[in-house]
Parts: structure tokens; sequence; C-alpha cells
């Protein structure tokens, strides 16, 4: 049977199916900000005054000037994120369901997407006179690996979210007298993303016969057995592309004395327009559905496709303090604010002409976190570190947050260590337990219409090393 179906409500429907696809993968944010073992031990509180090592060139390159000898650094962190789903009702699109929401009628297991993440740093500094120096910092200043089972009860919102990043940061600082420095540097960032969720195959094929407005066609769905929320004849959609994008960095720093600094700094936003596919894996009994509809605009659905999608990364400012007591004992703060308020939305376009853009409100909020430390010098060879920091959510609420990342404020506990191994090497580690509120979860996709409805119960560990090797 052929039907005549006009390409705006055939647009619209898939735009309706595909929305889901489009949630952007988050983390406080989704932002990382393991880029140092030494930070680590202390939540990070101080760090753009610390100048301890070349990891500064991320956090403050005018703290390179304290930098008196070349070095270069490597640091692995280990993420291991848990998240616990629990649903509490999630429910169908009435439109697929006779007309009626039926409470936790949306099937399918509990999951914890959390995989575990290895983040790498690298950076060099490398004093060209005294007062001026050179830096390099190679790192992943964003990115989230959320991954769930194939048969969980949020799969047409979210199965997989993969985002990462690669910043190449050269900076440059520079001393005026004795207490004030200037630091600047670009960054050229690249960006990888991958997008997946299910697609329910029932609930598409009965949303194209609503569209013809045509019984018989409805009717064709379930002869074939395409009736929605069946996991064994789900479909499959992906989204992946990348991008190069690029920005700056600056940075002062304010040495009231040898152990009392004030740092300021500044990291600006990144534009990424990310260009890729959208590609399907279409259920076999959906696909000759479609295919039946040739030529008509219909049969077009979840046909493989270019896409594209801009992503503003945001920009953040950071005011630290530290103060050395008694050359033993040093305390130290930090206040970072992050703009994520720009994230308004995250739109997908595609280029096959029938698929219409794929569109998700995120609306977050700009946050804060602040954080305390406090290191204690042991010996010429060891220095004990402890920190706590609260890192506030940019998701605004239970309805805009989504599978794809399942973010709350959270509270860092960290612990760590510095040891002198020899004159040319120096070891960091580092640890922090992530306590987070327990999370709601009340999302109703822009595009299906689903709702996922229920709540996580989450925590975050971190292990970090890194060596320092002076040359």
């Amino acid at each position: 049977m052929k039907v005549n179906f006009s390409t705006t409500r055939i647009a619209f429907f898939t735009g309706l199916l595909l929305s889901a696809m489009a949630q952007q993968t988050q983390a406080a944010g989704f932002a990382i900000i393991e880029n140092s073992a030494s930070g680590m031990g202390n939540a990070f509180a101080g760090a753009a005054a610390v100048g301890e090592d070349a990891s500064t060139t991320w956090f403050n390159p005018a703290a390179l000037t304290r930098l008196k000898k070349r070095q270069a650094v490597t640091a692995l962190h280990i993420i291991d994120p848990k998240a616990d789903y629990t649903d509490k009702g999630s429910s169908l699109n009435p439109a697929f369901t006779g007309g009626t929401t039926v409470r936790g009628s949306l099937t399918g297991i509990n999951d914890d997407g959390g995989e575990v993440g290895f983040v790498p740093n690298a950076y060099i500094a490398y004093p060209i006179k005294p007062g001026m120096v050179f830096g390099l910092g190679i790192n992943a200043p964003f990115g989230l690996v959320v991954d769930y089972e194939d048969d969980w009860v949020g799969r047409y919102h979210a199965l997989k979210s993969d985002l990462a990043t690669i910043n190449i940061n050269p900076s440059f600082a520079m001393k005026f007298g004795d207490k004030f420095s200037v630091g600047f540097g670009v960054s050229a960032q690249y960006a990888d993303v991958t997008l997946s969720n299910a697609i329910d195959s029932g609930a598409a094929c009965l949303g194209v016969a609503a569209a013809a407005g045509s019984p018989a066609l409805q009717a064709q769905c379930v002869a074939l057995g395409l009736t929605p929320n069946k996991q064994s004849i789900d479909s499959k959609g992906t989204v992946s592309g990348d991008s190069w994008g690029y920005g700056f960095n600056l940075g002062f720093l304010y040495e009231f004395n040898e152990g009392t600094r004030l740092g300021l700094s500044y990291r600006s936003e990144v534009e990424q327009e990310v260009e890729g596919d959208a590609d399907f894996n279409v259920n076999p009994a959906l696909q000759g559905f479609l295919n039946a509809l040739a030529p008509n605009p219909a049969s077009a659905l979840f046909s493989n496709t270019g896409a594209n999608a801009a992503i503003d990364l945001p920009a953040s400012a950071s005011i630290s303090f530290v103060h050395d007591i008694d050359n033993k004992v040093e305390l130290l703060f930090d206040a970072t604010w992050t703009q994520w308020s720009n994230f308004e939305e995250l739109r997908v376009k595609f280029d096959n002409p029938v698929q219409s853009d794929s569109v998700t409100t995120e609306n977050w909020d700009d946050v804060w976190r602040f954080s305390a430390g406090l290191n204690i010098r042991m010996s010429d060879k060891w220095k004990l570190r402890t920190g706590l920091a609260w890192d506030e959510e940019p998701i605004p609420d239970a309805q805009h947050r989504t599978p794809r990342i399942p973010g709350n404020d959270r509270t860092w506990v960290t612990l760590g260590a510095g040891i002198n191994l020899s004159p040319h090497f120096h070891l960091d580690l580092g640890y922090a337990h992530l306590f987070l509120n327990d999370t709601p979860i009340d999302h109703t996709s822009e595009g299906t219409g689903y709702t996922l409805r229920g709540e996580y119960k989450a925590a975050v560990d971190i292990y970090s090393a890194q060596l320092n090797w002076y040359f």
C-alpha cells in the first residue's frame, strides 16, 4: 500500500523519535577537573595560586613563574562512578498506548550506566630566563562515558553516551617586579562525541500510521507484531561526530610574600561545530513496512545520513588563595565559577530533509565550586595533603535531568601525598571520594514523549598518580 504523507508531518514525527539521541553527555556539567594529581590531594583548593608544578599551565599560567627548573609532568586519573537507578513509574507516550498513560508501563531492567574512565594529563614547563617561562599542557577538560544495557528501562532515552576531548594548550608567563606575574595561553581542542539510544519500533510504526490517518496501516503494524515497548523488536540509532574548537586562557598571580599568594584565572568558552553521521539499525519488520511506503517521504525515515550540532563548552573563572603558616602547614582556598547558562538547548541537524532538527531543552545554570585544603610538610621528602570541596550541579531540576549523566550536587573529600624520590623525580598520589545527593529524574523526552521517572543513588571514587621529572 502506498500512502501520501506531507514532508512536514514526517519530519515532525521523525524529530520526535530522534530527540532522545540529542541529549548531551553531562557531569558537574560534563567538565573534568582531574587535571593534576598534586591538586587532587587538596580537592583542587588553591589551584590558581599554588604554582607547585607544570600542571599550573592549565589552572593558572601566571604561576609558571614560580617554577625555576625545566620539568615534565605526566599524570593518570582513574574515575570510578556508580549510579544505581531505581525506577519509580516510567511511562509511555499516550499516543502509542491507546490514548492513556500507564505509570510503570515502560518496562525493562534497572541499570548502573557508570563506566570506569581513564584520564591522562601531560605538561611541560621551560624557564626561558628568570621571570619568563613557557608552558605546554595536553589534557582532557571535558568527557564522560555512560553505557547502559540494551534492555534497561530508559533505553529509549539513552544507551551509550561517550564524549572525549583533547586540549592542547601552549602558554607563556612573565613576572613583573618581585610580586606580580601575568600568564596567557591559547587552546586547540578536539572533541569526539557518540550518542546512542534504542528506538521503539512498534511506536514508530504506529506513529507513521497515525500521521497518515490510516487505520489500515495501524492494523498492519499490529499484524507485523510492531507494538510499543517490546525490547525484542527495538531498533537503534547512533549519532557520532567530531570537531576542533579554539579558545584562550589568562591568569594573574600576586605574591604578598614567599608563603602567601593570590591567583586569578579565566578560561574562555570553546565553540565546537560537531559534524558526523547518524546511523540506524532498523528492525527488519519495521524496515519492510517503511520500504512498502516508497516513494513517499515516510520511506526515508531512519535512513543513514550526515548530522551536525553546535556545542559551546563553557567559560570558567577562578580565584585562589594560599597561605603558608610556618613553613610546615599550608592553607589553600578556591572558588571557581563555570558559565553553563549558555547551554540552553542541544540541537542536532540532519542532512536528510525528512528528518527535522532534534532538540533537547537543557536550560542549565551557572554554578560555583568551593574548596579548602591543607598541606603538612612532614620532612624535606614528604608532604601530606587533604581537602574538602562542594561542587554545584548546573542541571536545574528533575525534569531537565537525563540519563546521559545523572548529575547532582556533590561533596568531595580528598587525601594525597607528595614524595621527593630523587633530585630529578617527584611522585604525587591523590584519592577522592565524591558524595552525591540522591538524584531524582522525571524527564519526558521532547521526541518520543516517553517519561523516565526514578532515582539514582550515586557516588564516585577517583585515584590519581603523577610523576614530575626535573631536567
